[in-house]
């Protein structure tokens, strides 16, 4: 019998009764995992991500949130980890986080007017069994067209910075996105529906109808 928790308007059952980590400092990502009502810790990954391995944009997410959760996983026997890498392809650039209002500038002028791919990698790991696995999920984004007087001012609010692809979907950034193809908390940095599917692999479970573990109204 799991560990039912009532939280909110829903239940939350956990089978394993094993912490959940999220090796992540993301506050977006935190924000996101609180969404699912789980019980979790955060341990930021000192794993150094980079964009230039010779990996095609798919294989790269799964591979850098594999290393992110490595990173995380020997502070941790009975645990399971969550990690995720969030990155923007563009006519097959890949693009990270902006660290300068020059940076900035330059990625949206990019994005400006166009489509491109929001690619979030995530992985769950369980060191005690040696249970892994990787998944990656890609939404497509498009951009209103923006003037240059749009552009600086959005950068002179702050919040491009750090951000990939230099705009916060749940942000200001809201204001020019047309649409979106794909899942909106993949945009963010964590795919919620794919990750709590494959959450289920490690017997953690959001919504779970069964005996001990009734869905609430």
């Amino acid at each position: 019998m799991g560990l039912v928790l009532g939280l909110c308007s829903w239940t939350v059952c956990i089978d394993n009764m094993k912490k959940i980590i999220l090796a992540s400092a993301s506050p977006r990502r935190k924000d996101i995992l609180k969404i699912t009502g789980l019980k979790f810790s955060v341990c930021a990954s000192d794993y150094e991500e980079d964009l230039d391995l010779p990996l095609r944009p798919q294989a790269l997410a799964r591979f850098l949130s594999r290393k992110k959760a490595e990173a995380v996983a020997h502070r941790y026997r009975n645990a399971v980890i969550i990690a995720a890498d969030t990155f923007i392809v563009f006519n097959n650039k890949l693009l990270g986080k902006p660290h300068t209002a020059k940076e900035a500038e330059k990625m949206l002028k990019m994005l400006n007017g166009k489509r491109h791919s929001v690619i979030t990698g995530f992985t769950i790991m369980d060191p005690a069994v040696k249970k892994t696995l990787s998944r990656s999920v890609e939404t497509k984004v498009y951009f209103n067209k923006l003037s240059m007087a749009e552009i600086n001012a959005y950068i002179e609010s702050k919040e491009p910075l750090d951000k990939a692809g230099a705009y916060a979907i749940q942000g200001l950034g809201a204001v020019f996105i047309e649409k979106i193809d794909g899942d909106f908390f993949n945009v963010m940095g964590l795919p919620l529906c794919a990750l709590t599917e494959s959450l289920k692999k490690f017997g953690v479970y959001v919504l779970k109808d069964r005996v001990g573990c009734i869905i609430k109204d």
